[in-house]
């Protein structure tokens, strides 16, 4: 028998609030993630159309060539593309991108159980000059993932009073059932001075306050919804055992094996997200969720065919955030060679009321793959009309005016978009090939 809805309603609840969270700071970053993807690169090649790729803005120095990759590694990483974000957190640092750019390493390492990474990366941090707490909660984590219980509490207990010493304490405490020292330990870890800890803390202990509102809910209610905070705070490898033993105890927990799915999916076990998002869709094949994800592990092991059908499926029953499952369908489309469904969907993404500059620059691209420059030039000048003070939308303007031959237009709006950002090298690029 299914759970009660005042069981499972809360965990689903909590996992659209994520699922929509994560979609709204990528709505944040998509103007961001516009000025950093200056030249677009039109795709070449035979058979089924290749997807448009965003190249970031080349830089001048090399500070800024840091700080251009940085960003977009967080725009990956937002996504959930953790192999992508690892890559440009890894130009960051050899850009010089310093101790910000080496700790988001470690973490895309982390995600993707990049151990071994992640352990050269500690030792980067270290003769970087990092704080001893940062690398002792890296080398903390590090141990807790690698089964090292003991070698963690060693650690943690032989360290200086620090939230990062707490915040590890807590993650102990949770991982072994502790409950008592899980939340004394994120109780000091909210009142520290780390902001980024203290927000972590925040959802971890909301859990724990969750499962106090329902009582006579069963373990299994409160393993659910530890491995859902786990993975809101980018801890999934810790909160698989404990999504795991919650799907051993219920079969039926529908929304234990979503996570549980997600959380496979996220730390690259293919095989097995595959497996336990079907067993998700089983118990309810209507799931925009389910089938949002099982698009995703579908594409990331190259079914592109089943990647576009499930994504589809997500988009007809209601996903949300909109914008990134339509998204998918344009970038899997493109692959299929469907530049029919591909050009629908980005011109929606281009209707949304928080459409970005960005959603037009890719059904730019899509159009001038697909000689539809004259599509192509309505939505450049739409661009420009929706934001006249923003460099990227004159560029995109002029390389479609040079496409479709209008030389001494685009000539003209390539200068301007310049003459407001000088560094705009691709810009620059185009009106040097004219």
């Amino acid at each position: 028998m299914p759970l009660s809805p005042r069981i499972t309603l809360p965990i689903s609840a909590a996992l659209l609030c994520a699922i929509a969270a994560g979609g709204f700071l990528f709505w944040q970053l998509d103007s961001t993630r516009a000025m950093l993807s200056a030249g677009i690169q039109k795709p070449t090649g035979t058979g089924a159309a290749t997807v448009p790729q965003t190249t970031p803005l080349a830089a001048i120095d090399t500070g800024n060539e840091s700080l251009l990759r940085l960003r977009q590694g967080d725009v990956f990483a937002l996504r959930g593309e953790w192999k992508n974000a690892q890559e440009e957190y890894q130009k960051s640092v050899d850009a010089g991108g310093g101790l910000t750019a080496l700790r988001k390493l470690a973490q895309a390492q982390m995600q993707r159980r990049d151990i071994r990474g992640a352990q050269t990366t500690l030792d980067q941090l270290r003769r970087s000059g990092a704080k001893k707490e940062d690398t002792l909660l890296l080398e903390s984590i590090i141990d807790l993932r690698t089964g090292e219980l003991g070698k963690a509490l060693t650690l943690l207990n032989a360290s200086e009073d620090s939230p990062q010493k707490h915040y590890g304490l807590a993650l102990v405490g949770i991982i072994t059932g502790d409950t008592e020292t899980a939340r004394k330990e994120l109780a000091l870890v909210e009142t520290g001075w780390e902001p980024v800890l203290r927000t972590y803390a925040r959802t971890l202990q909301k859990a724990y306050e969750e499962f106090a509102l329902f009582p006579e809910s069963p373990e299994l209610h409160l393993l659910t919804l530890l491995g859902h905070a786990l993975a809101d705070v980018q801890e999934c490898e810790l909160a698989l055992p404990l999504l795991s033993e919650a799907t051993n105890q219920q079969d039926d927990y529908r929304d234990a094996w979503i996570l549980q799915g997600f959380c496979e999916l996220t730390t690259e076990r293919l095989t097995e997200a595959l497996a336990s998002l079907e067993r998700a869709y089983q118990l309810d094949p209507e799931k925009p969720e389910t089938q949002y994800f099982l698009g995703r592990v579908y594409s990331a092991q190259e079914d592109h065919g089943n990647a576009l059908t499930f994504l589809q499926y997500a988009l007809e029953n209601g996903f949300q955030p909109e914008a990134e499952v339509r998204r998918l369908i344009a970038k899997e489309a493109l692959i299929t060679g469907n530049v029919t469904l591909a050009l629908d969907q980005q011109d929606a993404l281009t209707r949304l009321p928080d459409a970005g500059l960005q959603s037009y620059s890719d059904y730019i691209a899509a159009a001038l793959t697909s000689d539809k420059k004259q599509e192509a030039q309505v939505k450049a000048e739409e661009a420009v009309a929706k934001w006249p003070n923003d460099a990227v939308a004159y560029m995109l303007l002029g390389w479609v005016q040079a496409e479709n031959g209008n030389t001494a237009e685009a000539r003209s709006n390539l200068e301007k978009a310049l003459s407001m950002n000088p560094e705009l090298t691709s810009a620059r690029e185009r009106l040097n090939k004219l």
